[in-house]
C-alpha cells in the first residue's frame, strides 16, 4: 500500500556559489519527515532503478532552462506521486538503497550526528524501558532491540508497532501517530512539537481474533494484557458492570490468559479511539467520539439537544475514502515541524442502497486513515488464507509471511487532497497545486 507521502511545501535557497535551487518538505502522515533537493531524488532513483530496473514508477525529468511556476508545480505533483508509488513495492520498502537514503535525510534535516543514545520505550502500563541505540537506528530496529529486552519472539514484531503516543492531563491518552519502519524515532520524538509526547510499543492490528496467534509467548501475553487492562481504564474498551466485575477478579487472581479471554468479548476491545473531534452527521459541527477496530468504524455522536447516538459504519461497505488538509503551512523554519492541522476525512458509505459521504474533522486523520488500511490489509490476508489462488503480500503484518492476490483484484481506496484555496501560505514558501494520492 502506497503511504501517506506528500509535498505541500517548497522553498527557494541560494547554494555556496549564489546559485538558487529548490529544497521540498516532504511530508508523512502530517509531520514533516525530511527536506531534499530534486538532485538528491534524482541520484537516489538511479540507485533503486540499478537494484530494481524499469519496475519503479516514473521519476520526473530534468529542467535545463529556468522553470515556470507551471513546471514547477508539475514537477512537485510528479515527486511527490513518485515518493507515494515507490512504496507501493514491498521489495523496495524494504531495500538497504530505499532506508539508507531516507535515514541519511532525515539526519540531515533535523541536524542529528550518528551517536549512541538512551531512549525511553513506554509500555502499555505506563511503565518504561530504557534501551541503548544509535541515534540513526530506525523505527524497526529500535522495535528489535526493545522486543529482545522483554523478550518478545522475534517472529511476532509484526503484530507489534512502535508509535508517538501524548500522555496529556488526568491519565488521558492519545496515539499521535504510528511510526513506519523507516523512520528514526530519535529525530521523530526531538522533531515533533506535540508537547508530553513519548514512544511508545503497542499491538498494531485491528482484529481482535489475531490475539490467538501471540497467547503462547510471555512476553506477547504480557503486553497484550496490559494494554487490555490500559484500554478499559481509559474507557476505550467498555464492559459490562458484569464483564467488569469478572475482569477485577480475574486480575486479582492475575489470570492473564481467562481475562483476555472475556476481555475479547468486551465491546470495543482491541480498537483504537480517537481524541474528541466533529462531524458532519447529523449536522456540521456535532461532536463525535471515534472507535475503530474490528473491520468497523463506531461513532458515538453527540447531537444537539446533548444526546447521545451510536452509529457503527462496516467496512465491508466503505468503497473509499479521502482525507484532506483544510489547515495553515507554519514557518518550516521555526520551531513547529508540523502542519497546523485542520484536516478532514471523508469516506463514502453504502446506506440502503445509495452511496453517502461522512466527514470527519480531526486532526488524527491519517492516523484514522492507516487503521482503515491496516483493516482493508488484514481482511484480504482473511481472503488468501481461504482461496489459495489470490496472491498479494502484506509487508506490515510480518516480514517472514507472504500474502498473495491478483493484482486485477487490488482497488483504489483513499487519497490525500489539499484545498489549496484555503492553505495560507508562510512567507516565502511556495505551494503548488492539489495534494493527490490514489492507494490500495
Amino acid at each position: 500500500m502506497k503511504m501517506h507521502f506528500c509535498i505541500p511545501v517548497s522553498q527557494q535557497r541560494s547554494d555556496a556559489l549564489g546559485g538558487r535551487y529548490v529544497l521540498y518538505s516532504v511530508y508523512l502522515d502530517g509531520f514533516l519527515f525530511c527536506r531534499v533537493r530534486y538532485s538528491q531524488l534524482h541520484d537516489w532513483n538511479e540507485q533503486l532503478r540499478r537494484v530494481f530496473g524499469n519496475c519503479l514508477p516514473p521519476f520526473p525529468p530534468k529542467y535545463y532552462l529556468a522553470m515556470t511556476t507551471a513546471m514547477a508545480d508539475e514537477r512537485r505533483n510528479q515527486l511527490e506521486q513518485y515518493l507515494q508509488n515507490v512504496t507501493m513495492d514491498p521489495n523496495v520498502l524494504r531495500s538497504d538503497v530505499f532506508v539508507e537514503f531516507l535515514k541519511l535525510a532525515q539526519l540531515n534535516t533535523f541536524d542529528i550526528t550518528p551517536k549512541k543514545a538512551y531512549l525511553d520505550i513506554f509500555l502499555p502500563n505506563e511503565e518504561s524501558i530504557n534501551i541503548e541505540i544509535i541515534t540513526s537506528d530506525t523505527a524497526e530496529r529500535v522495535l528489535e532491540v526493545a522486543s529482545h529486552k522483554i523478550g518478545l519472539c522475534r517472529e511476532l514484531l509484526g503484530y507489534f508497532g512502535l508509535f508517538l503516543i501524548r500522555f496529556g492531563k488526568e491519565g488521558k491518552l492519545s496515539v499521535v501517530k504510528k511510526l513506519a519502519d523507516f523512520e528514526l524515532p530519535y529525530a521523530s520524538l526531538g522533531s515533533s512539537e506535540v508537547e508530553h509526547c513519548k514512544v511508545g510499543l503497542r499491538k498494531w492490528y485491528m482484529d481482535p481474533s489475531l490475539d490467538s496467534m501471540l497467547m503462547d509467548c510471555r512476553a506477547a501475553l504480557d503486553l497484550l494484557y496490559m494494554q487490555a487492562i490500559q484500554d478499559i481504564e481509559k474507557e476505550w474498551a467498555k464492559p459490562t458492570q458484569a464483564q467488569r466485575q469478572k475482569l477485577e477478579a480475574f486480575q486479582k487472581e492475575d489470570n492473564q490468559t481467562k481475562f483476555l479471554e472475556l476481555a475479547r468479548e468486551v465491546q470495543h476491545y482491541g480498537y483504537l479511539q480517537l481524541d474528541p473531534c466533529t462531524c458532519d452527521y447529523p449536522e456540521p459541527g456535532s461532536g463525535v467520539v471515534l472507535s475503530v477496530g474490528n473491520n468497523e468504524i463506531s461513532c458515538c455522536i453527540t447531537l444537539p439537544d446533548s444526546q447521545t447516538q451510536d452509529v457503527i459504519f462496516q467496512m465491508s461497505r466503505v468503497k473509499c475514502w479521502q482525507v484532506t488538509f483544510l489547515g495553515t503551512l507554519l514557518d518550516m523554519d521555526g520551531p513547529q515541524r508540523t502542519f497546523n492541522q485542520n484536516l478532514e476525512l471523508r469516506f463514502q458509505y453504502s446506506e440502503d442502497s445509495c452511496w453517502q459521504w461522512f466527514v470527519i474533522y480531526t486532526k488524527q486523520a491519517f492516523l484514522l486513515s492507516s487503521c482503515l488500511k491496516k483493516m482493508i490489509s488484514e481482511k484480504m490476508v482473511k481472503l488468501a488464507a481461504k482461496n489459495p489462488e489470490m496472491q498479494i503480500e502484506v509487508p506490515e503484518q510480518s516480514k517472514s509471511k507472504k500474502y498473495h492476490i491478483q493484482q486485477s483484484q487490488q482497488k483504489d481506496y483513499s487519497s490525500f487532497l489539499s484545498r489549496k484555496s484555503k492553505i495560507k501560505i508562510a512567507k516565502d514558501d511556495c505551494v503548488f497545486g492539489n495534494i493527490k494520492e490514489e492507494d490500495l
